[in-house]
């Protein structure tokens, strides 16, 4: 490459002409840091002319903390998407759907929001809840299966899937830490897959409640 300065990357010195001067690349510059699960982004693609399972499609796989981030910033936010798009995140392997094994017996922290938070809140809303599930930040992380954003006309949504509906302690702390972690003063619910299959999700009684 044309220019005074020079670098060498599978090293770890760069040479500066300007300054004659020679300077380490710290260790942890070159090392990336990885995360206890790879996990997949999944999008919703919503063409009418598609079954919904081909609408659904895996875009990436990450497993580093500096691969999440370069993938963050290359993508659109939720709130760039348009009506009736999702993104979701899970553990690789899982599939963002209700008859996935892993989901089949779990459910959803739901959270609802207004059309009007889509630009103030929907965004930091489900960057928190990305940064918790892949830094492994609850107690029972281990039934943390992924997270979904839907947005739509009316109200967008964030939910957060775990794998066991019957474990109780479990699912009510991982709410707790959601609601805590979002800074959420009102109260979410924790939904059934089977009954929201069952039923609209509008009418979809609550298991339990924070």
């Amino acid at each position: 490459m044309a220019g005074n300065n020079t670098e060498e990357v599978e090293g770890t010195t760069t040479t500066d002409s300007k300054t004659n001067s020679t300077a380490e690349i710290p260790p942890e510059f070159l090392i990336k840091h990885p995360l206890q699960n790879t996990w997949s982004l999944w999008f919703y693609d919503n063409d009418r002319t598609k079954t919904w399972e081909e609408n659904l499609i895996e875009l990436t796989t990450f497993d580093t903390v500096e691969d999440f981030w370069r993938l963050y910033h290359h993508i659109k936010l939720p709130s760039e998407l348009r009506q009736g798009h999702d993104y979701a995140v899970f553990k690789q392997g899982i599939r963002p759907m209700w008859e996935d094994d892993a989901n089949k017996m779990g459910g959803r922290w739901l959270i609802n929001l207004e059309k009007k938070q889509r630009n103030s809140e929907l965004d930091r809303f489900w960057l928190d809840v990305v940064l918790l599930l892949i830094g492994e930040n609850f107690e029972h992380s281990e039934e943390i299966c992924g997270a979904v954003v839907n947005v739509r006309p009316r109200f967008d949504k964030i939910g957060v899937w775990t794998a066991e509906a019957s474990k109780q302690q479990a699912n009510l702390e991982i709410g707790r830490k959601i609601k805590e972690q979002l800074g959420i003063h009102g109260k979410i619910g924790f939904q059934l897959h089977r009954d929201t299959m069952a039923k609209h999700s509008s009418a979809t009684k609550n298991l339990y409640t924070v």
